[in-house]
């Protein structure tokens, strides 16, 4: 069986689209194999920046023969809906068969396709998968038609098996294929043939080119971390940066340059920021100190003189950069050593929303409202109101301005700059955490007052102007919001009612889809989830959890989950009984009436379990309350078990009704049993 290699090779694609590209390259070309019969063993795909490749190990020879039925229109139907039947089809009227079927004859179209050689099938599926590439942005060159995401200059499309290697034969758009590549641009231009995956791989290596992502990247961190490593220094961790610049070499050289001491007075971010925005620069600090010294940048080819001539230009390059930074720097300074006033006066004249007004009527509203949530976490309310004030300041500054990522981490600095408190000064920074599911969340009452309020003003604004999300789409990021007050509010541990802070239903039904969301990745049903919300209280995001999590926990029990069949099935009768009589069965069972030891257990159990539930519910004793009502499994089965609900007897049968209205009272004052499923 022979294995394929493919090979599209262009001008650089861009490091951010080469993953999903190589991905993309194999789904599309494996699934148009076996959708044509073609089924293999293995296939992988790699990318580097002037290549997509795809290995794919025993593939069939040919396909095997296909036989295809198709269901088509009733016989005397249209001939317009006929003919489009046998236009699907690719055949003619001759070719159909006529069937009996349920509501009368209809015509049947068997499509046989015979099988087909692997190098046909193969040159259809990749000039198709060429020409309707998904691409987020792609180009047009010369006076071709094809789009690519750069012009596209080669196609190497071989198989090969033990006798030895075949050119697949294709030609999309006037590039034809072959069995030859190029290595790297500089170190190794020339053309070379290959006769197999492993041939390819060798070779590319000897031409300077490695093909694994994966490899190149840890080559640049294994020789960036040694070179800081022996000057006692450390390369600091970016592994999103560490993909892209893997993504821009196909043969990496690292090289350590060094920072000018003028630069030191900078904060740490602003210099690492600096770095990898403009240059994709890794930073290397002082272990000891903290203070980023060097840089680590990665050429793609070698040079004679060990890369001197390539860190000079990048030290000046990289000079004129931090000298913007630390002009910026050196002004917001004199803002913030003033107390931040013209910051704080521009936020007037910045639009927010235009249904929502400006900055400073935002930041009006997050005072108003981190004063009510201040008793709820225990901040100093004095405190609370400053940092809400000058939460925002920063939006205004020069550095904020060129570098938006750094907006809150510069607020922190300018408010110490300015005098203020440590509390204050973190709660700039910390108030847009937490920003996504594992994202840090704050626990600083200071700044958990004014995150909370920053990220409750922001989704009940929008939903007083009824800008919600709707589908995919959510352009004010209100789910993340959402998700922020559920984090701050469970992870705190805060007593929250929402309703009280101005959440109205339907957005406090939005909370509780997002909570669904977030519980359902701690394996916490959204069924449980129902029945907790059910409950009074649910506008407490804290209370809800505790009691969705101690019901998650008693249900994981045998006597939990066989107690919800009790409970369903006491809950039936009852219902229907109530139905039929036209009465509720609410009260008044007496034990006086039973005449059965299980029926007499039942009522002791309930007794019992009563004493527990209610004084445990009240204090928000979920687990003890939960595992009472675990208990009466027991009780239920052997009472169904030994007595008939509908008994002759009339009295007898409304003290059992009664009975089961007691069962059903005493679990669902834990939860809503009814909505879970099973």
């Amino acid at each position: 069986m022979p294995d394929l290699l493919i090979e599209l090779f262009s001008e650089e694609i861009p490091a951010r689209m080469q993953g999903k590209a190589a991905s993309d390259l194999q789904k599309l070309i494996t699934d148009g194999l076996v959708e044509a019969g073609l089924t293999y063993k293995a296939a992988a795909a790699f990318s580097t920046p002037r290549r997509l490749t795809l290995s794919v190990e025993d593939l069939l020879v040919e396909s095997k023969p296909q036989r295809e039925e198709r269901k088509g229109p009733k016989v005397g139907a249209p001939d317009q809906a006929i003919d489009g039947f046998l236009r699907g089809a690719g055949l003619t009227r001759d070719d159909l068969e006529i069937r009996n079927d349920k509501k009368g004859q209809v015509y049947f179209a068997v499509i046989e396709k015979p099988g087909r050689m692997a190098a046909d099938v193969i040159a259809e599926v990749l000039e198709k998968t060429v020409r309707n590439f998904p691409w987020p942005k792609s180009m047009r060159w010369g006076a071709g038609t094809l789009k690519w995401v750069r012009p596209l200059h080669d196609i190497l499309c071989i198989l090969s098996d033990e006798a030895g290697a075949e050119v697949v034969p294709l030609d999309v758009d006037g590039i034809t294929s072959g069995n030859t590549t190029r290595g790297h641009r500089f170190l190794s231009p020339d053309a070379f043939t290959v006769t197999g995956f492993e041939d390819y791989e060798a070779k590319l290596k000897r031409a300077h080119v490695m093909l694994r992502a994966d490899e190149r990247a840890d080559m640049i961190w294994n020789d960036a971390t040694n070179q800081a490593f022996a000057l006692g220094l450390e390369v600091v961790e970016d592994r999103g940066l560490l993909t892209e610049v893997a993504g821009l070499v196909e043969w990496p050289v690292v090289l350590l340059g060094q920072i000018d001491p003028t630069f030191y007075e900078l904060p740490a971010e602003v210099l690492q920021t600096s770095m990898k925005e403009h240059q994709k620069f890794f930073s290397v600090r002082n272990a000891k100190t903290g203070q980023i010294e060097r840089f680590v940048t990665v050429a793609n080819t070698v040079t004679s003189d060990d890369g001197t001539t390539i860190l000079k230009g990048n030290q000046k390059v990289l000079f004129a950069r931090l000298s913007d930074a630390k002009f910026f720097w050196e002004n917001d300074l004199r803002v913030a050593n003033d107390g931040m006033g013209p910051w704080l006066d521009s936020l007037s004249n910045v639009t927010f929303h235009n249904k929502l007004g400006t900055q400073k009527d935002r930041i009006d509203r997050i005072i108003a409202l981190s004063r009510e949530i201040v008793p709820l976490v225990g901040a100093d309310v004095d405190e609370v109101a400053e940092a809400a004030r000058v939460a925002k300041a920063d939006l205004s500054s020069e550095m904020v301005y060129e570098f938006p990522e750094l907006q809150g981490l510069m607020g922190r600095y300018y408010a110490s700059k300015a005098g203020l408190s440590d509390a204050v000064a973190a709660a700039a920074q910390d108030h847009y955490s937490p920003l996504g599911p594992s994202d840090d969340v704050p626990t600083a009452p200071v700044s958990v007052a004014v995150a909370l309020a920053d990220k409750l003003d922001t989704l009940t604004g929008f939903w007083a102007i009824d800008e919600k999300p709707t589908g995919s789409k959510d352009p004010f990021a209100l789910r993340r919001a959402a998700l922020g007050v559920i984090r701050l509010i469970v992870d705190n541990g805060l007593t929250v009612s929402l309703t009280k802070v101005g959440v109205t239903g339907d957005l406090l039904s939005f909370f509780h889809d997002r909570l669904k969301f977030y519980l359902k990745d701690q394996g916490i049903r959204h069924d449980i989830i129902d029945a907790c919300i059910a409950m009074d209280g649910a506008d407490d995001l804290a209370l809800l959890v505790k009691r969705a999590k101690a019901l998650a926990a008693a249900l994981s029990t045998d006597d939990g989950q066989n107690l919800i069949q009790g409970f369903k099935r006491a809950n039936n009768i009852l219902t229907q009984a109530e139905e039929k009589d036209g009465v509720e069965y609410s009260y008044g069972a007496d034990i006086a009436h039973a005449q059965h030891d299980a029926e007499r257990a039942l009522f002791a159990a309930l007794d019992a379990a009563d004493t527990v539930i209610t004084p445990a519910m009240a204090a928000q004793d979920f687990g003890t309350a939960m595992a009472a009502m675990a208990e009466l499994r027991g009780p239920i089965d052997a009472f169904f078990d030994a007595v008939q609900i509908n008994a002759d007897q009339q009295v007898v049968r409304r003290n059992r009704l009664n009975l089961l209205s007691r069962i059903r009272k005493t679990c669902l004052a834990v939860a809503d049993l009814t909505r879970i499923e099973g």
